[in-house]
């Protein structure tokens, strides 16, 4: 259930018989022709959709990550390392506060790896709680299935494209060869820019649909299962 949805008493009166709590991990930076919002938008809906039959709070996604490589793309924010874990941190203590002691951090984005140190530490501070992050695009048989349906997947292309983060306008069905990420790795935001036009990693911009809600609902199952083997 969507915190958005919930008063201040529903968190009390769910705490007394449950401790499990979603908070989904996003950023705000360039997806080619996709929402700057994307990876908040799919971490949010995916966890939403697995937690639902679950009645496990689900809050905002946390909009901002670590987005440095793409400065150089207007609207793309980035916080500093320090900042993500302080942030992180500040509200992992919020929420076990609140009476939560299971939290899964559902992460789109690939970036925010440091999240699962941050958590380690805080258990290591808080041995009564329990954190997991979980990256829903790579689970397991998630990524199984995004790899039968096309190898070549990666940021801002087919596999995050969907009904809910295109937008009017989004180029139609494209291909592009994929960047040499090995050097991209290696360049400051303008020439990272240069080097990515468009701001695809490469290969198809977009697949049918079905295709895209048949990965869809395996995430969404793997997910709640996650959620319900708490």
């Amino acid at each position: 259930m969507r915190v958005a949805e919930m008063d201040w008493r529903m968190v009390e009166d769910w705490v007394r018989h449950d401790d499990r709590a979603v908070l989904p991990l996003g950023s705000t930076e360039q997806h080619a022709g996709l929402s700057l919002l994307t990876d908040a938008i799919l971490a949010e809906r995916v966890a939403v959709e697995a937690a639902e039959p679950l009645g496990v709070p689900v809050f905002a996604a946390v909009p901002f990550g670590l987005s440095p490589g793409f400065q150089a793309f207007p609207g793309s924010l980035t916080l500093r390392v320090e900042t993500l874990c302080a942030l992180l941190r500040d509200l992992l203590d919020s929420l076990k506060r609140s009476g939560f002691r299971r939290i899964a951090l559902v992460n789109g984005h690939a970036a925010s790896a440091p999240a699962g140190a941050l958590a380690q530490e805080w258990m290591m501070d808080n041995p009564d709680c329990r954190v997991r992050l979980h990256d829903w695009w790579r689970a397991p048989r998630t990524l199984s299935k995004v790899l039968e349906t096309d190898p070549v997947a990666s940021h801002a292309g087919w596999m995050e494209n969907y009904p809910w983060t295109r937008l009017p306008g989004t180029p139609a069905d494209d291909s592009k060869r994929m960047v040499e990420l090995d050097r991209l790795k290696t360049l400051p935001p303008f020439e990272a820019r240069s080097l990515l036009e468009d701001g695809s990693f490469g290969g198809r911009t977009q697949r049918p649909d079905a295709e895209m809600l048949a990965i869809w609902r395996i995430a969404v199952e793997e997910t709640r299962e996650l959620l319900d083997r708490w």
